[in-house]
């Protein structure tokens, strides 16, 4: 049935299923046209940046691992390379190996949760796990045996699975032996098998057809597809622009913060555009320096070619992925490439002789990014002459996505329309399929924020449906 032209209804889904977090969304159609999409995250503002102002040198790595116990390892060394560059100290050798063999159990783990727990039922039919676990149990216990394999190496390196213990500024509490390491070597040896059938797997699914309209920004390594450190790089959306790079330490004049009315969660902008970063950022950036293996699997996968940016020098080939519907795949070749990566540096590992680096307080300001699974994690601190922290700033991957999950959502709502999809249920399924791409945390991006109050009439033009995010007098952390 053909709706009036210039009518005006609203599409609200109160609550997303299958993501970390809380959140709801609003659109507004007038006629046929998407003229408004909001990505409301309403979870409580936790006061993270704020709770460790007045703190020692030592504490942001432990207190900001409780933001997310989904990627506890990415704040830990997010926060320990921040603190680090203020202090003065660079982490080498074998200390820096094991944090990136930590860091790829968490990829391992964090990956495959999103892969088969959260965003296969989409692609299959089903509206969670438990359901495509009846039809596809097999799919199912290898997504689980994936996990646990993730879990076990952050369990054995960190001291636990969840919000790890044993990571301490300039190393570990304590450094694993080669004989502990030998049993994980053999689990993860297994594990190929499955990453290497989970890229078969995905690589089966269909593919609706979209692109993601904004400047893509992830961490690069000169040699090594980057997972623990790097310099931000940007692939821009204008494919006639050249990829362009930035000091670390100049990461808060590109990327700006803001504050939106209808979210806990501070919008950001890359020199005041929309900018996306996570797995197709980093396929873009770094998908050239996976393992020859790797690169394999994403061909198994359907991948095109990685595009192979020289940011010194402009030059470029290859194609840039921007579909999100399939960065599943890249994904599961990421998984793929955490399993190998985790077993060389186990072949190659050598006990350090202590474990760790001294790491002494002084005043200054530090710089430390890391790619999460869902993107690049950025912190800031600032230290006084008591070495005590006087100002942090957390920038997360989910409030650096959420305008290009907006707009996302806007261009698929637009085109399911002017494909004559007009039912609500449709929409809505459509709407959460977007989001699910993306792989948002909620809670990791939720801020706190100002209110401010207009009494009065309420304006008509201004109503959406669904609940308004949770309003607390205050200002941001």
């Amino acid at each position: 049935m053909n709706r009036p032209s210039n009518r005006s209804r609203t599409l609200g889904i109160p609550a997303l299923t299958r993501v970390e977090g809380e959140t709801a969304l609003r659109l507004r159609i007038h006629g046929r046209t998407v003229t408004e999409a909001r990505l409301s995250i309403y979870e409580a503002p936790r006061f993270f940046e704020a709770l460790l102002r007045g703190r020692a040198h030592t504490e942001p790595p432990d207190l900001t691992s409780r933001i997310c116990g989904i990627c506890p390892v990415a704040y830990q060394l997010s926060a320990c390379r921040a603190v680090e560059d203020a202090c003065g100290v660079s982490v080498d050798g074998q200390l820096s190996s094991l944090r990136r063999l930590l860091y790829c159990g968490e990829w391992i783990e964090s990956q495959t949760l999103h892969i088969y727990l959260l965003h296969a039922p989409d692609f299959l039919g089903y509206d969670d796990v438990i359901g495509m676990s009846r039809a596809h149990p097999a799919h199912v216990r290898r997504g689980l045996r994936l996990k646990q394999t993730g879990n076990a190496v952050i369990e054995l390196l960190g001291g636990r699975a969840i919000h790890p213990v044993a990571v301490r500024l300039g190393g570990f509490h304590r450094t694993p032996t080669r004989t502990e390491l030998r049993p994980l070597a053999e689990r993860l040896r297994v594990a190929l098998d499955d990453a290497w059938d989970t890229v078969r797997w995905v690589a089966g699914f269909e593919f609706p057809e979209a692109e993601c309209e904004a400047d893509l920004l992830a961490l690069a390594e000169p040699d090594t597809y980057a997972i623990e450190s790097g310099v931000p790089t940007v692939v821009p959306h204008d494919a006639t622009r050249p990829a362009w790079s930035f000091p670390l330490q100049a990461f808060s004049d590109h990327v700006t913060e803001a504050q939106v009315p209808h979210s806990t969660a501070l919008h950001s902008c890359l020199d005041g555009q929309r900018h996306l970063t996570g797995t197709l950022a980093r396929y873009a950036v770094s998908g050239h320096l996976l393992s020859p293996t790797a690169l394999e699997a994403a061909a198994a996968a359907g991948l095109d070619d990685p595009p192979l940016r020289a940011v010194a020098d402009g030059g470029s080939s290859g194609r840039v992925c921007r579909n999100p519907f399939r960065s599943i795949l890249i994904r599961a070749v990421e998984v793929f490439y955490a399993v190998e990566e985790a077993l060389r540096i186990i072949a190659e590992y050598e006990r350090p002789a202590r474990p760790y680096m001294p790491v002494h307080a002084r005043s200054g300001v530090g710089h430390g990014a890391t790619e999460a699974p869902r993107g690049l994690l950025y912190h800031r601190y600032a230290f006084d002459d008591e070495g005590r922290v006087s100002d942090a700033r957390i920038v997360p991957p989910t409030a650096q996505n959420q305008g290009a999950i907006e707009e996302d959502l806007r261009r698929s709502v637009q085109a399911a329309l002017d494909r004559g999809q007009e039912s609500e249920a449709e929409l809505t399924r459509l709407c959460e399929r977007v989001i699910r791409n993306h792989d948002p945390c909620i809670s990791c991006a939720a801020h706190f924020l100002d209110l401010e109050v207009e009494r009065g009439l309420p304006d008509p033009t201004r109503t959406l449906l669904g609940p308004p995010p949770t309003e607390r007098p205050g200002s941001r952390d």
